[in-house]
């Protein structure tokens, strides 16, 4: 009976190796495993990502952390300034042990300098989003829990503008700047700078473990307004162990143009402190710059999103193109063709594709190069982090069940939505504050009574080959510049405008962009012509520029019910034959 069972191993071992991926697959599997393993060892320890952090200060003091414009940060340089920024939180009285502190900044130093100084003193951070204003941004403040914020300077007018409320709610204010006039408003640079550098006892933060949380990071989802996700210190260590999964070495140089806010983005600082490695910071992307900065910075490893590649590829062709040190870039959003035309422009550039949710418990990688592939759907790997594709109805916006009330796995080639199993070694912690959202991204008895799946709200399809590849969103919302838009949000600040009475908003594709562009089709109160001007104001002042609607449709007849004369479409630059469907551009 062994000697078969061996002679069918051995059979099925030649026939799965003449596949040109098997080996390959299976090299995936084992190294996830072993860094799961890994994270293993550091949750029976409490090894935080801080603790390594002190470790590559003591063994690499003088090598560069962090690269910034023309100024350059060793880790020692990191680790002055971090404890600056915990001792000036303590000194403050604001701020205690367990405590979540709100960061709203931009890309800069002190951004990893406050979050570092934080951790040491046992307390989290919660990323706010930069570009939202006043009602999103008091809600995003008040998901996390935080009773204090810091914000950048040049944010200080949409503190003040949302100031009133925070006073109200006894929530401690602070401008990174060192003096600030401002009633309510507490100055924080001046403080740092006169703050002790000593290093901080590691009792500071003995109340963490692997399953506090080390940060809130924002996303909406699918579905409504954004939610704070509550990043472990486990979960964190996850992220940083991505890039051990595409070869990154402390050798390399990364180059960071994503927001520090999303995960993408801190996923790359934190990886810095992983594998001991040099991280350029930038302010913010820009594509005119972007190979000036490879090759000042001598940037060996990029990250992308998307629109990144694709801007990148618009730009005017150079002599020096290809004049570079880059060799990886790691990313998500990737179509094909701007694949295959970054890499034929720009060089033989290794890609790899990752697809995961902020607040997901599984993540996949694309380590075969495949054009457009988000990963591979092999055997092995699903069986050891289960998943599965199934059946989903668009109409109703929920999984198709068969007679006895269990999901349907879809067919290769036929797109389906990517659910992901909830267990112990792949919990899904859910939002904090809202047990309701939570909820809905669960899916139970998918395939058996009692099972619980985790809702990516992604529909995915997987080819012929067992690649799988990235189809569409389901839900409430869309993807535009890189960030998800709550179509419900945006309605409700359109409708307040007086002439309308109803909002629908839904995302459109723009030929030549990635992702889908704002919609909002309107119906006008009775009696009232429509507010071009005032509606334009509305969504400037509530709405961050991504989530702004560039296209208004109005439900009704003709343009002669609307009040608006002929000349209005020239003003907005719209062509006869978009204004015969009644549309007005921003």
């Amino acid at each position: 009976m062994l000697l078969w069972l061996g002679c069918a191993a051995v059979i099925l071992l030649g026939f799965l190796f003449r596949h040109s991926y098997f080996l390959q697959d299976i090299k995936y599997v084992i190294d996830k495993l072993n860094l799961k393993r890994r994270i293993w060892r550091y949750m029976q320890t409490n090894y935080l990502i801080v603790d390594l952090f002190l470790e590559r200060v003591k063994t690499q003091p003088h090598k560069p952390f962090i690269r910034f414009k023309e100024e350059t940060f060793t880790y020692q340089d990191a680790d002055v300034h971090s404890n600056k920024a915990a001792r000036a939180f303590l000194q403050s009285g604001a701020v205690r042990e367990g405590d979540t502190v709100a960061l709203f900044l931009a890309n800069e130093p002190l951004f990893p300098w406050l979050w570092l100084g934080l951790v040491k003193i046992g307390c989290s951070a919660a990323f706010l989003n930069y570009n939202i204003r006043s009602k999103s941004l008091l809600h995003c403040f008040s998901c996390s829990g935080a009773k204090t914020l810091v914000a950048g300077e040049e944010l200080q007018d949409a503190v003040e503008e949302v100031l009133p409320s925070l006073l109200e709610q006894q929530v401690t204010v602070f401008i990174l700047t060192d003096r600030c006039k401002i009633a309510g408003v507490q100055s924080f640079q001046d403080k740092m700078k006169q703050a002790s550098s000593e290093p901080l006892s590691k009792e500071l933060r003995s109340n963490l473990t692997l399953q506090s949380p080390a940060a809130y990071i924002y996303t909406s989802g699918t579905t409504g307004l954004p939610k704070a996700v509550a990043v472990s210190h486990a979960k964190l260590w996850g992220y940083c162990l991505i890039m051990a999964l595409t070869g990154v070495t402390s050798e390399d140089v990364v180059y960071n143009s994503l927001p520090l806010y999303h995960s993408a983005g801190f996923l790359g600082l934190m990886a810095g402190i992983e594998r001991g490695m040099t991280v350029v910071l930038r302010s913010k992307f820009s594509a005119s710059q972007f190979w000036d900065d490879c090759r000042k910075y001598d940037v060996t490893v990029v990250q992308y999103i998307g629109e990144i590649v694709r801007y990148l590829c618009n730009q005017p062709q150079k002599p020096n193109d290809r004049n570079h040190k880059v060799r990886l870039a790691l990313g998500n959003g990737l179509r094909a063709d701007v694949w295959k035309d970054f890499t034929r422009r720009f060089g033989n550039i290794e890609v790899r594709e990752f697809y995961g949710a902020t607040e997901g418990n599984l993540a996949m990688l694309n380590y075969s190069g495949k054009m457009g592939a988000v990963g591979r759907d092999y055997f092995l790997h699903k069986w050891l982090f289960p998943y599965a594709l199934i059946k989903f109805d668009i109409e109703k916006g929920e999984p198709v069940r068969d007679s006895s009330g269990f999901c349907v796995e879809v067919a290769k080639g036929e797109p389906g939505l990517m659910v992901t199993k909830i267990l112990a070694s792949a919990p899904f912690s859910g939002y904090a504050g809202d047990l309701g959202q939570t909820e809905k991204k669960k899916l139970r008895d998918v395939f058996t009574k009692g099972d619980v799946y985790f809702n990516t709200g992604d529909l995915l399809r997987i080819d012929k080959d067992n690649f799988m590849y990235f189809q569409d969103r389901t839900g409430d919302t869309f993807r535009w510049k890189g960030e998800n838009v709550a179509t419900n949000e945006v309605a409700d600040v359109v409708s307040v405008a007086d002439s309308i009475e109803e909002a629908n908003v839904y995302g459109v594709e723009v030929p030549g962009h990635e992702g889908r562009i704002g919609m909002a089709a309107v119906n006008l109160r009775d009696g009232q012509k429509f507010d071009s001007t005032a509606v334009f104001h509305q969504v400037e002042h509530f709405l961050p520029s991504y989530a702004r609607p560039r296209f208004i449709r109005i439900q009704v007849r003709s343009l002669q019910e609307l009040g608006i004369q002929k000349d209005f479409c020239s003003n907005f630059h719209i062509s006869s034959s978009f204004c015969k469907n009644s549309p007005v551009l921003f």
